[in-house]
């Protein structure tokens, strides 16, 4: 069963700041983080090959890392929530392209 990756990319950004959040445990959410962003690489390896894989990988890192500074400007969960839609909007189109 594969799971498609927008959903993955999803789990793992707003699963990932949710478990932190919650738990009060910052390397929980790096876990969910590293879970959900591993299994999205290896379907993203099978659809799109190694370099396509590691530009969607860049993505879903580079919006965990800007989700930091844009949260000093706009809020937590709304700098979540802008990431996660540009995450998986990439992701998404990858999805939709391995049909």
């Amino acid at each position: 069963m594969r799971i498609p990756t927008a959903a993955l990319v999803a789990v793992g950004l707003v699963g990932g700041y949710s478990a932190a959040r919650f738990s009060g445990k910052r390397p929980l959410g790096g876990a969910v983080l590293a879970v959900a962003g591993g299994l999205a690489a290896k379907q993203w390896a099978q659809q799109v090959g190694p370099v396509g894989a590691t530009a969607l990988t860049a993505v879903y890192v580079g919006a965990f890392g800007a989700s930091h500074p844009l949260a000093k400007k706009i809020g937590a969960w709304p700098s979540v929530g802008v990431v996660t839609a540009v995450a998986t909007a990439a992701a998404a189109a990858v999805d939709v392209k391995g049909r």
